[in-house]
């Protein structure tokens, strides 16, 4: 290993997530050999949830650097040039740049629901369903809005592809978190025309210097040329100076187009949840739905293909809440108990617990939910007063809350009749073993599988569009290369519905709905 790494044969994968940045090395068998990573937060700032950009380029050399101490702790090995490397990150948002490549106002992150009457205009203008935190919506809101950056405006992208073209020099991104910025016609595999006209023709009396396709970055599919490291974008990487320029370079994804890869989801009839600080539900269609849904985002798998999305703001983060809640707990009486061992107290009492969690209902809300129709979150348990107020049943409402608002989006698709083969699990959510698998299988009332790379999700997933960008073979489809080099021996645990829990669900799900009422008493009136 030592002399395949140093040879300048491994391939990088570096995801910024929405508390994590990571970054995953693998080897010739695709399988991770080493891996880094750091911690950060969003921040709420003036009603808008951010990040700094400053903050971002910390934590990928921080990530990159524990990784190389990695590499040299487990194989004695240097790592100073690699074949190839590819860079995803959080969905979408908005981050507005001018000539200069000064960032014109602050980075609006996906959690961000300040976008309603744009979408409002454009779901009416283009007659297709556009999510709140998507490019276009944030950037017509802001024309909406007069704001006075537009004018300046030279480039509009994405966290991924602002990493990107900081290592390479290249405004590009890929057909995945494209989807995301404008939607995709499918059959051209970049932004749609006549939305594309649309959109211009209703700004044209706005004066601005620039079209949409003037400041939107070219779209590109897996393994597509996507640039190399440059010099300067290897230093921002590795400011030691050690790794060298050259390094193939894939096209930039956002998390649901690694999640994708990693779950081996980009075939039609399959499907996967990405289940960590939000969550969401990606299906490969065979046809397309009957009708444009609010709850349904339309996007691609990162060759185009078209996906329907449910995608939910809300998952662990409340889990996060309890757990650290239960740590300070632990410690005022005394006792000495990890992070892990809570949450695995959590999700193993969750499979304790009575079907319908006894009563207890919890609202995971803690910014604004599209998809059940709220604006703003306020994270909230109610139980009845002859609720079985047990651990169990409290665990149970958390881990199985956590799903809820997807349950209610997926419900559409289960009403459109698309079927789905297999439907993969990753992230946080299923590192407990059969705990999460088990709750998600009954609230979709579908067999769930995780495979045991699961938890690596969308580094590894980007380390892998990477390697298909390095080592394809000439009309190699992704879909191909994934079954042949990847996936062909992959393990995988399945879980199917319990009849008893996929009544239990059912029976929270209704009592979930009904307290979003209370939801929407507290958004309206505690500040």
């Amino acid at each position: 290993m030592k002399n395949f790494i140093e040879s300048g044969r491994a391939v990088l994968g570096i995801e910024l997530g929405s508390t994590r940045i990571k970054a995953v090395l693998i080897g010739e068998d695709h399988a991770p050999i080493a891996s880094g990573d750091h911690t950060w937060e969003n921040r709420l700032e003036n009603g808008v949830w951010t990040y700094h950009l400053e903050d971002a380029w910390a934590g990928i050399q921080d990530a990159y650097a524990n990784l190389v101490s990695d590499v040299q702790a487990k194989y004695g090995a240097k790592l100073d040039k690699l074949a190839a490397l590819g860079v995803s990150a959080m969905m979408h948002g908005y981050l507005p740049f001018d000539k200069d490549g000064e960032q014109l106002c602050e980075f609006r992150t996906w959690r961000n629901t300040m976008t309603a009457q744009a979408v409002e205009d454009l779901t009416a203008r283009f007659n297709f369903n556009i999510p709140q935190r998507w490019s276009i919506a944030h950037l017509y809101q802001a024309i909406l809005n007069g704001e006075a950056h537009l004018p300046r405006l030279a480039r509009l992208t994405t966290l991924a592809g602002y990493i990107h073209y900081m290592l390479t020099g290249k405004h590009v991104m890929g057909v995945g978190e494209a989807s995301g910025m404008f939607p995709i016609d499918s059959q051209t595999g970049t932004y749609d025309a006549r939305m594309v006209s649309l959109f211009d023709e209703a700004i044209a009396d706005k004066g601005f210097g620039w079209k949409l396709l003037d400041v939107l970055p070219e779209v590109l599919s897996a393994g597509d040329d996507a640039g190399v490291l440059t010099a300067e974008g290897a230093k921002l990487l590795d400011p030691t100076g050690a790794l060298q320029a050259g390094a193939l370079v894939a096209p930039p994804e956002g998390d649901a187009g690694t999640g994708m890869t990693a779950t081996n989801a980009v075939a039609q009839r399959t499907g996967n949840v990405s289940a960590g600080t939000s969550v969401f539900a990606m299906i490969v269609l065979e046809k397309p739905l009957s009708k444009v849904y609010p709850e349904i985002d339309m996007v691609t798998t990162p060759t185009g293909s078209a996906v329907a999305m449910v995608h939910c703001n809300n998952c662990t983060s409340d889990i996060n809440g309890w757990a650290g809640m239960l740590k300070g707990f632990a410690e005022a009486a005394g006792l000495s108990v990890s992070m892990g061992d809570i949450y695995t107290a959590i999700f193993t009492s969750a499979l304790k617990g009575d079907a319908d969690c006894g009563g207890v209902i919890n609202v995971p809300l803690f910014s604004g939910e599209p998809v059940v129709g709220l604006d703003e979150g306020r994270p909230m348990m109610i139980r009845t007063p002859d609720a079985a107020f047990s651990f169990a049943n409290f665990s149970r409402s958390i881990v199985a809350g956590a799903m809820t608002s997807l349950k209610l989006g997926m419900n559409i698709l289960a009403a459109e009749n698309v079927k789905i083969d297999s439907l993969l699990g990753h992230g946080g959510y299923f590192k407990t073993p059969v705990a999460g698998q088990k709750i998600l299988a009954a609230a979709l009332n579908t067999p769930i599988s995780v495979m045991e790379t699961a938890g690596e999700g969308g580094p590894w997933g980007m380390a892998l569009l990477a390697a298909y960008r390095a080592n394809k073979a000439e009309g190699q489809t992704l879909e191909a290369y994934l079954n042949d080099k990847v996936f062909a021996s992959a393990a995988s645990s399945t879980v199917s519905p319990d009849a008893a829990d996929v009544a239990g669900i059912e029976a929270y799900t209704a009592k979930f709905v009904a307290a979003l009422e209370a939801e929407k008493a507290a958004v309206a009136n505690i500040r």
